[in-house]
């Protein structure tokens, strides 16, 4: 039996507080909603105001969960329409309007008062779309044909390309799953606004991207704050579309000239950027920025120049009643005080872009973060495309966020299978390493995360031995674990060569599951899945935690590691949280076995 849809407006919050104006209209909550299995839709008109919709759902969760009204489900429905009315508020009159969509799995089109108002492909990447043209006085028709084929060249990421559940693939979400909203803007408005902090010059620079050339006079006003109190203002000419400003960070007379981000210390700078016009405003965006810098040198990770040695948990951001969407800003940041509770100073966020108010509490409650690209399991030129496409979107979305440390752009060859020796999919690896690099040259890039890599910064392999001795054995000697493996999967692609500047993590181990803890259901008679079997008890658990994290540890040239995992997702169970957030053993315990790497000199944690 169906629940009903919610009666109050879910994820009320501004989902961008990276990129806020003043206005902002809030359209999440009940829609209409219909299936199209027959793909009848367009031909019998359903995008013209006044055809009604069967169904009602419950946005921005995707009709598979709980939470939108018409779930949990693994139906699958390649094409799905969604309509609600809206009247653009007061505050909004006589200026240009934009509808944003945060994510839509996976391409949709988008109608206003039966005209098309453009298109999006891509399940994970947000748009806008100026809808003034389209609008009319009182009440508007807002209408979405959204396609989600069970398709493996589109970056699903842990979403499953069929009924049911399989290994480690779960649920997958179709249609809107992020907030919808509508802002206004002047004749000119700011498409991003991205800093880049240079520690080492006591500067920043901005770069602002406008969304259409000027043919006038304008001025870029940027005013930087930190507590409250204004540090630096300047004022610019804006003569092309996209300009860069400079901007020195030193407060004169203190003892250090301005604050570094970094996990304990989350010092945040606010920007506030106006574009002006005969010295009035026509477009305004708040923002913020952390300054820090992360650089690997001589095999080793430098934050704000010093070593620095990485606890991460792997963290997939799924939840019983809501899948990939978090069922609140509150959830969200228990996720995140959770990590740092249990003795973690970062999280790699798999397989998943994740919602981007998780990468702001990140920035705010000092948490590194590696930021990963959702896997296709089909390579083709539209593979390439499609991770391409989504590697850009990420990093234009999120450049951003100080939290953010590593891109990660492939995930244990899925998607490029034949990596090893298919020289096409070397490539492909290595053009989504220097794609990151052009788009985002401030960050690190681990370009196969698990073996078989290509050109990377980072030497990321995976082992889920389960004793200390046996990850002792597979990593005696990296010259030999990199020119082979470290257990069953070679370290590089073939032909690869590193060149001793990579520096070497364990990015995922551990997946130590429980018996019976966590499993909602008995999963209805399906098997559950994890490592190396299940614990009976907790002190099991610890000790097959605490061997396996000190062997880890104990790797000589290893600069951090990343467990498996936070939280159970559906039938993986081998979590330290159960779905609906229940440690299930002592947190301090675990934290006090993580807090050991502290050991480690001349290294921050």
């Amino acid at each position: 039996m169906s629940s009903e849809p919610m009666t109050t407006i879910p994820r009320p919050e501004h989902p961008r507080p990276d990129f806020v104006r003043e206005t902002f209209f809030n359209l999440n909550g009940v829609w209409q909603f219909a299936f199209d299995d027959d793909n009848q839709g367009l031909a019998a008109g359903w995008m013209k105001p006044g055809v009604r919709l069967p169904l009602e759902i419950t946005v921005p969760f995707a009709y598979q969960t709980r939470l939108s009204g018409l779930g949990p489900t693994d139906e699958i429905h390649p094409v799905i329409w969604y309509r609600r009315a809206f009247t653009v508020p007061q505050e909004m009159q006589g200026k240009r309007v934009l509808l944003r969509f945060g994510a839509v799995d996976y391409a949709c089109a988008v109608y206003v008062n039966g005209q098309q108002a453009g298109t999006h492909t891509g399940g994970y990447t947000p748009f806008a779309l100026d809808i003034t043209t389209l609008l009319q006085d009182g009440e508007n028709d807002l209408c979405l044909r959204v396609q989600d084929d069970p398709d493996c060249t589109q970056p699903r990421g842990k979403q499953y390309w069929d009924r049911g559940l399989m290994g480690c693939w779960y649920t997958p979400v179709s249609g809107i799953w992020q907030t919808v909203y509508l802002e206004a803007v002047g004749d000119y408005a700011m498409r991003y606004i991205h800093v880049t902090p240079d520690i080492d010059r006591h500067m920043f620079t901005a770069e602002i991207a406008l969304d259409r050339q000027p043919r006038e006079a304008l001025e870029a006003e940027l005013t930087v704050s930190f507590g409250g109190k204004v540090r630096q203002s300047v004022r610019v000419s804006v003569c092309d579309r996209i300009v860069r400003v400079p901007v020195e960070m030193i407060v004169r007379g203190a003892l250090d000239p301005f604050e570094l981000w970094a996990p304990g210390h989350p010092a945040l700078y606010d920007l506030r950027v106006r574009l002006l016009r005969d010295g009035k405003a026509v477009d305004q965006v708040d923002t913020y920025f952390g300054m820090r810098k992360i650089e690997r040198r001589g095999g080793r990770i430098y934050l704000n120049n010093c070593p620095i040695y990485q606890k991460l948990i792997l963290d997939q951001g799924y939840w019983p009643d809501s899948l990939i969407t978090p069922p609140s800003d509150e959830a969200i940041r228990l996720d995140l005080q959770y990590t740092l509770d249990f003795g973690y100073n970062g999280a790699r966020k798999h397989q998943k872009l994740e919602d981007p108010r998780y990468y702001y509490w990140a920035d705010k409650m000092g948490v590194l973060v590696w930021g990963e690209v959702p896997s296709p399991y089909d390579f083709s030129d539209e593979t390439v495309r499609n991770l391409a496409d989504t590697m850009l979107g990420f990093i234009e979305r999120d450049f951003n966020h100080p939290s953010i440390i590593t891109w990660v752009p492939l995930n244990e060859s899925w998607g490029v299978r034949q990596i090893y020796t298919d020289k096409r999919q070397q490539a492909a690896g290595r053009m989504l390493y220097h794609l990151t690099k052009a788009a985002d040259g401030t960050r690190l890039c681990s370009s196969n995360d698990g073996w078989e890599q290509v050109t990377t910064d980072i030497c990321a392999l995976h082992d889920y031995a389960d004793a200390k001795d046996i990850i002792a054995a597979h990593f005696a000697e990296r010259a030999t674990v990199e020119k082979h493996a470290c257990d069953w999967r070679p370290c590089y692609a073939e032909g690869e060569k590193p060149t001793g500047e990579e520096a070497f993590l364990v990015t995922e181990y551990g997946g130590i599951a429980f018996t019976n803890i966590g499993i909602q259901g008995e999963m209805g008679g399906m098997q559950t899945w994890g490592y190396h079997g299940k614990v009976t008890d907790e002190e099991a658990f610890f000790a097959r935690f605490k061997g396996v994290t000190d062997g880890v540890r104990e790797i000589p040239y290893c600069q951090g590691y990343c467990y498996t995992q936070l939280t159970d997702v559906m039938q993986e169970i081998n979590g330290l949280l159960t779905p609906d957030r229940r440690p299930k053993m002592d947190v301090a315990r675990v934290r006090e076995i993580n807090q050991a790497a502290a050991g480690r000199t001349n290294q921050l944690v």
